[in-house]
């Protein structure tokens, strides 16, 4: 069991502090507290918990395919932990302070309570419809995260770690973010007149000066270095974990914590201060916690938990979120995991240039799963990934129509397969080594087969572990390709079945590639949930044997008994997944926005 534990360090400043009044000048600290590592025995109990969560979606306008890329990422981990056994919890939702919500709901003439609402529930139908299995929605407008944003406050008031200062310097309102002189620079807005702008963003920044609350940022520098540097793999990919680190070269500023109650009235207010509204950044990144349960029993939660989100948030979680955790005497995430954007024919998607992909119309044109598919297959997380409607097309016909599609209907087509059965291996025809036996008719490509996909599972779990499940799919379609290349290469269908041998060679050849088929459905559950269902159903394998731990593949070869031996294929519901063809897409585009319009 791994203990929080406390050491004194020369030369660092304090991250922690027990003081008995909260707004007290800066001071000069000499105390440290070390990366707390795990705060409950719980964890050591309970090791099958899991703990995913998407960013909490910003609900100033309706959501867009990066929305969805993350929500799909998140539930691809969630769906392939609950396939490897454990208890995993997947949070999602909206982010519904700040000014951006006050004005846009004020642009809209709504409340802005009713304005959230709408908009929330616009992503609560598009994570429904894309089968997004969340199993928490929170809302930042709900009174249980207003308790845990409260309680989080106060615990940072009694550490010492809040003060009440003047601030005064550069504030984004679209990013909602305090930025340095060093991140902003001049621009033209559209009407040529010269402004101010974030470097980062390219969003509009003004001047702001009011007194506020400030958080004592400045005090946990050494404490983030050390955090990084003794988890290497806590933000991912590299590329990103050295950008932190980069970041934490230079000093960090206290931070601004609150906005004046006149200027800022939607949000949570600070307690015991009606003049004063909680910063933005600071409420939203609290329902990680509040999710887990914060205040009360969330540390088995939290303990295991892991943040999917864009690159342009980066440093709101991988810097002033720890130290916020840190601050209240909790550890950061396990892993932040960092995913960059998509953009339309190498440009990025803006209103104004009229190339916003709307991806629930999407969904409705290539399928669930199949936008599912093409943004996993397609999305690397380090870089900047392009979108087209052609390359979701050809990605798509090729491997999931013609690939996997049409080794499942070749291997249970009546033609080949007339007894509809999961047919019987001949040992003797595909020996455990190659020239074993004088009846063996396997050759050396075969067993180059068998190898991989005996090691694909391993290969599988390793990537979708790192978020790289581009790399998944990359080594599930090479499989899939080889055991296509296997059926092709003995042409079961020029067997003479009346012929005993040859029979058996036949079943033999559908027995394998059946069984290959079922590594792939299981593997591929968490990235196409209803092709792999349909899959599964077509091969008879019920729904207790989908599990990571039933895999097991192929037992007949190793001289084990299988289960699926004999036993009757299910029912046929048609092609597994239909070719799209670039007229009927564009058709239904054609009807959907007709629709949309009406």
């Amino acid at each position: 069991m791994r203990i929080l534990h406390f050491c004194v360090i020369r030369n660092c400043k304090v991250v922690q502090r027990l003081q008995q009044s909260s707004f007290l000048p800066p001071i000069s600290p000499q105390w440290r507290i070390s990366v707390p590592r795990c705060m409950s025995s719980n964890l050591c109990k309970d090791q099958k918990k899991f703990y995913i969560s998407t960013p909490i979606f910003y609900v100033n306008a309706s959501p867009h395919l990066g929305h969805l890329y993350s929500a799909v990422i998140a539930d691809c981990l969630h769906r392939f932990k609950a396939l490897k056994g454990f208890n995993s919890k997947f949070a999602t939702g909206t982010d519904e302070h700040g000014l951006k919500i006050q004005q846009a709901a004020d642009a809209a003439g709504k409340d802005p309570l009713s304005f959230c609402t709408d908009v929330s529930e616009r992503f609560r139908h598009l994570f429904r419809s894309c089968n997004i299995s969340y199993t928490d929605y929170i809302r930042t407008t709900e009174q249980r995260h207003r308790q845990a944003v409260e309680h989080f406050w106060w615990t940072l008031c009694n550490k010492g770690l809040i003060y009440k200062g003047s601030y005064e310097g550069w504030y984004s309102t679209q990013d909602e973010s305090f930025l340095t002189s060093s991140q902003v620079g001049d621009a033209l807005d559209s009407s040529g007149k010269q402004i101010k702008v974030s470097l980062e963003s390219g969003h509009k920044v003004e001047w702001m000066k009011e007194e506020n609350y400030m958080f004592r940022l400045s005090e946990f520098r050494c404490q983030l270095q050390d955090w990084l540097k003794g988890n290497p793999r806590a933000v991912q990919p590299e590329r990103f974990y050295q950008a932190v680190l980069q970041w934490l070269q230079e000093d960090l500023p206290d931070l601004s914590v609150s906005r004046q109650r006149s200027r800022l009235q939607w949000g949570i207010p600070v307690p015991d201060d009606p003049e004063q509204t909680i910063y933005v950044w600071l409420d939203a990144l609290v329902n990680y916690l509040t999710v887990a349960g914060y205040p009360g029993e969330y540390n088995p939660w939290w303990n295991v938990a892991h943040h999917i989100v864009g690159k342009d948030i980066l440093k709101f979680h991988a810097i002033y979120w720890p130290s916020f955790l840190l601050g209240v005497g909790l550890p950061p995430p396990q892993v932040i995991h960092v995913h960059s954007h998509w953009t339309v024919d190498g440009k990025k998607m803006s209103k104004s240039l009229g190339n916003v992909v709307d991806p629930l119309q999407r969904s409705q044109m290539f399928t669930t799963d199949g936008m599912r598919y093409f943004l996993l297959r397609q999305g690397v997380p380090d870089s900047d990934c392009d979108y087209n409607d052609d390359k979701v097309i050809k990605l798509l016909n090729a491997e999931l129509a013609d690939s996997l599609g049409g080794l499942l209907n070749r291997c249970t087509a009546p033609s080949l397969n007339p007894a509809q059965v999961y047919p019987s291996f001949c040992p003797q025809l595909f020996p455990d080594k190659q020239g074993v036996g004088s009846k063996g008719r396997a050759v050396v490509e075969d067993y180059h087969m068998l190898d991989a996909v005996k090691s694909l599972p391993a290969v599988v779990e390793e990537h979708y572990e790192r978020m790289h499940v581009y790399k998944a799919l990359e080594a599930i379609s090479a499989c899939v390709r080889q055991t296509n290349g296997f059926v092709q290469r003995h042409t079961p269908w020029k067997l003479n079945r009346k012929d005993s041998e040859d029979q058996q060679w036949l079943d033999t050849i559908i027995h394998v590639s059946l069984e290959c088929l079922r590594i792939y459905g299981t593997l591929l559950q968490p990235i196409v949930p209803e092709i792999s269902n349909k899959l599964l159903c077509r091969l008879g394998v019920q729904p207790g044997e989908r599990s990571w731990a039933a895999l097991n593949f192929l037992p007949r070869f190793r001289g084990m008994e299988c289960r699926f031996e004999g036993r009757a294929l299910g029912a046929d519901s048609g092609v597994l997944f239909s070719r799209l063809e670039r007229l009927n897409v564009d058709n239904r585009r054609s009807k959907k926005t007709k629709k949309l319009q009406n």
